[in-house]
């Protein structure tokens, strides 16, 4: 039983990480990505373990998606990435202000 407990803990300790790696700025690779909401050559909006987050760049292209596993690859010219939370005193906005801002 004490395997299990152990196994289940570490199960959910894994889906609450959340990692950012990024390569020379051709190259993002995410860990703990719940789904990929929209995406196009300059945006992606991806919902996160921790979150919203929005890459941007110019020829942004899904290299890989494991949504199971919560892993994405992103190729193309990053030109920046942000998250989209309450704790910044936003609470009176919209999701779409925030996005949009």
């Amino acid at each position: 039983m004490q395997y299990e407990s152990n196994l289940m803990n570490q199960e959910r300790q894994n889906e609450k990480d959340h990692e950012l790696k990024l390569i020379n700025r051709r190259r993002l690779e995410l860990r703990g990505v719940k789904d990929v909401d929209s995406f196009d050559t300059e945006e992606f909006l991806l919902q996160t373990t921790l979150g919203y987050l929005v890459v941007r760049g110019e020829n942004l292209h899904m290299k890989n998606l494991n949504v199971e596993e919560g892993l994405l690859t992103i190729q193309g010219k990053i030109e920046a990435f942000s998250y989209i939370d309450d704790h910044q005193g936003n609470k009176g906005k919209g999701f779409l202000n925030k996005l949009f801002k």
